[in-house]
């Protein structure tokens, strides 16, 4: 469908273009909106008498909007989720979800004047527009953390899941530390060869050949000699010869 812009609209065009879309998003969103009109002779004759009247509208309208936008600039809503270690969320934050957020905050604004790049699916400290004119958007962050405290932070500009990173790093070499250290504690502090990889004395390497020979004849002993046979009875026992 062919439509008159009576207003600069976005990836469309600027106030007076004649642009075609899909039907639907004329009928429901562009001629409501007071957006643009159907590209009929009429419309077209109606525009170029209206032009001055229009462009003069939609002034008033984008200096509104400017005032407006100096209110909400800046302005900071925190969306408390669930995530796991790395920061990816058990869900997303939607545009409905910071939309009664503002309201929350008193921030009057339409549901769809917020544009987002796309989901917001991670931790994090995320930038937000709020499109209050064609010619007019306003910055906004969404500061989305599992806590107030991490929210706080990130607010400062900490990244909050670099520094746990860290701190899982760090307490893990804590633990393997001391685990070589009790280790090392059982032999006395020398520790083995491949704990500590430093060479075995001589004493020591005989001490341990010992405890291994030991431990060798307890799982395999030694059979045990069979006894010599007695005689029959009434076998006469050589002793000596004749």
């Amino acid at each position: 469908m062919d439509v008159i812009l009576l207003e600069r609209v976005e990836k469309l065009g600027a106030m007076g273009d004649v642009v075609s879309v899909k039907p639907g998003f004329a009928r429901n969103y562009l001629i409501p909106q007071e957006k643009a009109l159907r590209a009929t002779k009429a419309n077209k004759a109606r525009f170029e008498a209206e032009r001055e009247y229009l462009e003069q509208r939609n002034a008033e309208n984008r200096e509104k909007a400017s005032t407006d936008g100096e209110a909400i600039k800046d302005t900071q809503v925190i969306m408390i989720r669930r995530a796991g270690d790395t920061g990816q969320l058990y869900g997303s934050v939607s545009v409905r979800d910071i939309y009664e957020a503002l309201q929350t905050k008193g921030v009057s604004v339409k549901r769809n004047q917020i544009v987002t790049e796309k989901p917001i699916k991670t931790l994090g400290v995320h930038d937000v527009s709020v499109r209050l004119h064609a010619e007019v958007s306003v910055p906004i962050t969404v500061n989305v953390a599992r806590s107030e405290d991490e929210a706080e932070r990130q607010a400062k500009g900490e990244d909050v899941i670099a520094t746990q990173q860290a701190e899982d790093r760090a307490d893990a070499e804590e633990m393997m530390a001391e685990r070589a250290e009790n280790a090392a504690s059982m032999f006395e502090g020398d520790a083995p060869e491949a704990i500590e990889g430093e060479a075995i004395t001589e004493g020591d390497a005989s001490e341990l050949q010992a405890t291994e020979a030991e431990l060798s004849r307890a799982a395999h002993p030694e059979p045990i000699a069979k006894p010599a046979e007695e005689p029959a009875e009434g076998e006469a026992t050589e002793i000596g010869g004749e």
